[in-house]
Formats: structure tokens, C-alpha cells, sequence
């Protein structure tokens, strides 16, 4: 096995992703992603941490770069909005493909131990939002909630579109068809 090549952290995932759907996460060891993707365990862990961080080794920077983009948003008149819009808008593709996407959130959902991880990530990203929407002058509660509400508005918008097939749906406007939901199912209350 080379000492250390280019494309070690992408082959990594993507042994990590692949290993995970056929064994399992629980069944897949750090020395089985190693050897998949043709390198040793210590480049593995110059990397990630563990076999979780694979799945999870970008959520700090993400969330510090989407809460920036709410903080330079021209107008949070309507904070609700304004949080579903930065995650809609954001080049999710660019992370990794959607299929790649789609592994990744199976992973997830099939492990109670990481679909815990991902809660506490959507919590800390809530709170990130909510911080930044009373950092510009927001009512803190209003804040909370619509930070809270976008989150999970978006992540049901997410997962619409990770089902639909390969460029046949755009994230922003699913997001914006959930909003409008949204909105006419309270006013109608």
C-alpha cells in the first residue's frame, strides 16, 4: 500500500460509504476502509478520527459557513424564510454527488448511534441560525423557532429531493413549495 497518494480522503469515503452499505456500519472496521481504499490505517486516521467521521467530518465547517451566509442574507424580515433559503441555496451537490448523498443518509438512518449524531449536528446548526437571526436583530424567541422550523423544513425538503431521480428536481423550490405549505396550512388555523 502507497504511503500516502492523492485522492486518499475521497477513496476513503467512498470505501467507507461502500463497505458500510454492504456490511453495515457496526460490521465495518477502520482497517476494512483502510485496505478497500488502498492505504494504510494511518493515513485513514491522518484524516478522520474514526469510521463516524467519515460520515460527519464536514458538519462544523458547513455549519459555520451557512450560518456566515444567513448573517450576510440583505433582508430576515421573514426569518423562517431566510434560514431555508440559505440551506436550499447552498451547493449540497458540490459536497458529493446525490447518490453519494443518498448512501450517506442511509447510512445514517439505519443506525440509531449516528442517527443521533445527526440530531445533535440539525441542534447545533439550529442554534448556529438562531444566534446569527437575534445577532441581527431578531426577537431571540422568534429566532429560536424560526431556526428550529427552517431546519427541519429543509431537511424534509432535502430528503424529497434525494429520492427524486438524478437532476430532475431542484432543492430550492421543493423548499419553497414546503414553505408555502407551511404557510397556508397555519393561516388557515
Amino acid at each position: 500500500m502507497p504511503r500516502w497518494e492523492q485522492g486518499s480522503e475521497e477513496r476513503l469515503r467512498a470505501a467507507a460509504l461502500q463497505l458500510f452499505r454492504e456490511q453495515g456500519f457496526e460490521d465495518t472496521s477502520v482497517v476494512e476502509i483502510a485496505r478497500q481504499a488502498r492505504v494504510t490505517n494511518r493515513t485513514f486516521f491522518r484524516y478522520f478520527s474514526d469510521k463516524r467521521e467519515v460520515l460527519f467530518a464536514d458538519a462544523d465547517g458547513l455549519r459555520a459557513a451557512l450560518v456566515e451566509r444567513l448573517l450576510q442574507v440583505p433582508d430576515v424580515a421573514d426569518p423562517l424564510r431566510a434560514v431555508v433559503r440559505v440551506l436550499a441555496r447552498h451547493d449540497w451537490e458540490g459536497l458529493a454527488p446525490r447518490r453519494s448523498l443518498r448512501e450517506r443518509q442511509a447510512v445514517i438512518a439505519a443506525n440509531s448511534e449516528l442517527l443521533e449524531r445527526d440530531l445533535v449536528k440539525q441542534h447545533v446548526m439550529a442554534l448556529g441560525f438562531a444566534d446569527a437571526l437575534a445577532r441581527r436583530g431578531g426577537d431571540e424567541r422568534a429566532a429560536r423557532v424560526a431556526a428550529r422550523v427552517g431546519v427541519q423544513v429543509f431537511l424534509t425538503a432535502y430528503e424529497q429531493w434525494l429520492e427524486a431521480p438524478e437532476g430532475g428536481a431542484d432543492l430550492a423550490q421543493i423548499s419553497e413549495d414546503l414553505l408555502s405549505t407551511l404557510g397556508s396550512r397555519t393561516a388557515a388555523r
